[in-house]
């Protein structure tokens, strides 16, 4: 699906990263594979060390966090908030959702609309979707989108395709209206036959969690996880993101009649380094345009890693310039999305760790 907005923008990305780093080396012991096997997988997949949070920090923790910050250096106005978009499927209650529980903590005004939305790794762009309705109407004049998520918590200790690259974290990106800016172009497409690809088989209504569901089963490749886990097919999610994401992104720009050549970056969700890579091969993009540092650097935090690709590539530069950014995020679901705009001269565009 096709989709374009005007008259918004971007005016502030902020990354919130958990305090404790983990290295790879350091839970090599726990997968079923010689030291060898696993050096040599850390090598293509970009397996370095990733942010995790400490037992009991949740989203809302993190989102609290990042927001007090801007608060407290002016970056923010609390009262200027009109509306609140929290992307995470690491909510922290089954009832309320997480959203109310942080303008509960941050003692909101009431006339603010504070919405969840259940995605993981295309959750960035869609986010930003939603954002962008809320300000077509006339009292709306400022969003914050909330991407974070904690799904360190959901992937087996014994799980040596998930486990190293998952991280922990969120960002905050403040959207507002501009009567000046560009034809922001979006896209949206969802196969909900492919939702076993990345799953975790128990823990809702469907499935409720159990001592039974919490039983370590050894797959095919020596992996040990449980239903309660994170399972993801790792050559059919490979597959899919080869084959989808490109078409994706040249109907993107074929929509806004523009050349890979003037976009300036390609900002994508990051899995791992070697899909990217694949995939940045396949679409005929330098790596220069389509970073890839993300995972090794923090993790695979779902809809994190694109605001924290950018404030970890771009950061300060964007505060001073402006570039054309093809964001891309995909995932679970399956779900994947793009956005075309400009992006810069920003209020903040800057990573902080989270501090208890």
């Amino acid at each position: 699906m096709n989709l374009k907005y005007h008259n918004k923008k971007i005016t502030g990305i902020l990354t919130v990263l958990p305090e404790n780093e983990v290295k790879f080396e350091d839970e090599i012991e726990n997968y079923a594979f010689s030291k060898g096997q696993s050096m040599k997988l850390k090598l293509i997949m970009g397996y370095n060390k990733r942010r995790i949070v400490s037992e009991g920090t949740t989203v809302s923790d993190l989102c609290i966090f990042g927001l007090n910050y801007l608060f407290e250096n002016k970056l923010l106005d609390k009262k200027d908030i009109d509306g609140i978009i929290l992307v995470s499927q690491s909510q922290d209650y089954i009832i309320p959702s997480t959203s109310h529980v942080i303008h509960g903590k941050l003692d909101l005004k009431q006339d603010v609309i504070c919405l969840d939305t259940s995605l993981a790794c295309s959750g960035y762009p869609i986010g930003l979707m939603q954002a962008f309705m809320l300000l077509e109407q006339d009292e709306i004049n400022k969003v914050v989108v909330l991407n974070a998520d904690t799904f360190s918590k959901k992937v087996s200790k014994h799980d040596r395709g998930s486990r190293p690259i998952q991280g922990d974290g969120a960002a905050i990106t403040i959207v507002e209206k501009d009567p000046n800016t560009s034809t922001i172009y979006g896209s949206i497409k969802t196969e909900g036959k492919g939702v076993e690809s990345l799953f975790i088989p128990a823990g809702g209504f469907k499935l409720p969690s159990s001592p039974e569901t919490a039983l370590l089963e050894e797959d095919s490749s020596g992996n040990s996880r449980a239903l309660d886990h994170l399972v993801m097919k790792g050559d059919d999610v490979f597959n899919f993101v080869q084959t989808e994401v490109p078409v994706m992104v040249d109907n993107l720009l074929g929509k806004a009649k523009i050349s890979k050549d003037e976009v300036d970056y390609f900002m994508f969700h990051q899995p791992n380094k070697f899909m990217l890579k694949k995939l940045a091969d396949k679409m005929n993009v330098s790596y220069e345009k389509l970073p890839n540092n993300i995972v090794e650097n923090f993790g695979n935090a779902n809809s994190v890693t694109i605001p924290t690709n950018i404030t970890y590539n771009l950061g300060k530069t964007l505060e001073n310039a402006s570039f054309k950014l093809c964001l891309g995020g995909f995932g679970a679901g399956l779900s994947w999305s793009s956005l075309l705009m400009d992006v810069g001269h920003l209020n903040f565009c800057k990573i902080i760790d989270y501090k208890n």
